[in-house]
């Protein structure tokens, strides 16, 4: 999990799922109000880790699998995925760009 490089508060799996999944690069931190800025490492390992829902895919190519199993395989990797991103956030207090 996440902790605040202000005020040392190590952030809730509720807390990081809420303010991390926004359009906006910056987050407000819970406990002391100190703006928190997503890594660019984070950044990319979130996006390739977004990958593994689009693991079905690459199964078919190779294995002739079902329709049925290769849907339902979607929305459990995608859960999967958001259980475990909270864990994988990296914060700065420092602007990316500065």
């Amino acid at each position: 999990m996440p902790a605040c490089e202000n005020c040392d508060n190590t952030w809730t799996w509720k807390q990081t799922l809420r303010k991390t999944f926004t359009l906006y690069p910056d987050v407000t931190c819970p406990y002391c109000g100190e703006v928190q800025y997503q890594t660019d490492r984070f950044k990319m390992q979130g996006f390739t880790s977004s990958l593994i829902i689009l693991i079905p895919f690459l199964l078919n190519l190779f294995l002739d699998i079902p329709g049925v199993l290769l849907l339902s395989l979607f929305p459990i990797l995608a859960i999967i995925y958001f259980l475990v991103y909270p864990f994988l956030v990296v914060l700065r207090s420092e602007h990316p760009l500065s």
